[in-house]
């Protein structure tokens, strides 16, 4: 039976320090890509490629320096077959008591870095005919209440999945999108929410997938490699949900 393999190809991957991202990166590497997992933070970069010699480290904020990422990866590769837009922020606020800079801070990083980045990469992926990964949410197909500016950069990146799908193609380049559910991650702790407040979004995610539990982010990372594998050359356009069910509940 074939197997996935990623030999010869390199990757990058945005918020590879934690959670989805660095389950993706490690999942790459063990398909025998290179991968380059870029986050602001040195040691959780560091965590992301312990024991994973194909995961190298860069250290680049997403939504400053997008064509440093991509020229230090080129220049430590010469070439680039797979862009994962997996970097997010959640900050959380109902209509009413949202910021003027909290909207800026979740459209800066979930939306316009992975434009700027992906553009930034053009070049390389149509030189290896490669793949456009984002990383969007569940949550944006359906609402998703205190988290409303979140989940309207998610569904604007599903958008921009389809679109660039369309536009890319003519020249060999796939755009795909996985949307997560309830996933195991730090990420509502990162948002600054207390510990009884991500009990509580963990107790709704979970009473609304029909699944009734949380993922491992290895789950969301098995579909990630999946979409951006050649055996998947005429994939292009789809977001896939990995979310237990929720979106059709």
């Amino acid at each position: 039976m074939e197997t996935e393999t990623f030999v010869g190809r390199v990757v990058v991957v945005t918020g590879a320090g934690t959670g989805i991202g660095r389950a993706v990166a490690r999942e790459f590497a063990e398909l025998g890509a290179r991968v380059v997992a870029v986050g602001r933070r040195v040691g959780p970069l560091e965590e992301t490629a312990d024991g994973w010699p194909g995961v190298e480290p860069l250290v680049a904020d997403v939504t400053v320096d997008p064509e440093g990422i991509v020229e230090r990866a080129m220049e430590r590769h010469g070439r680039l077959d797979v862009l994962v837009n997996n970097a997010a922020i959640v900050v959380s606020g109902a209509l009413g008591a949202i910021t003027p800079e909290a909207i800026a801070a979740q459209s800066a990083t979930n939306l316009v870095a992975p434009v700027l980045l992906t553009q930034a990469a053009l070049p390389a992926l149509r030189a290896s005919r490669g793949v456009v990964v984002n990383v969007s949410t569940s949550v944006g197909q359906r609402g998703w209440s205190g988290n409303s500016v979140y989940a309207a950069t998610k569904s604007a990146l599903e958008l921009l999945t389809r679109s660039w799908a369309v536009e890319l193609a003519p020249a060999g380049v796939r755009v795909v999108a996985v949307a997560p559910g309830a996933v195991e991650t730090p990420i509502g702790e990162h948002s600054g929410l207390s510990a009884e407040q991500r009990a509580a979004v963990r107790t709704w995610q979970v009473a609304h997938t029909p699944l009734g539990r949380v993922a491992d982010p290895r789950e969301v990372a098995w579909a990630v490699t999946r979409l951006a594998s050649p055996r998947a050359s005429f994939v292009t356009g789809v977001v896939l949900p990995v979310d237990g069910g929720a979106v059709v509940a």
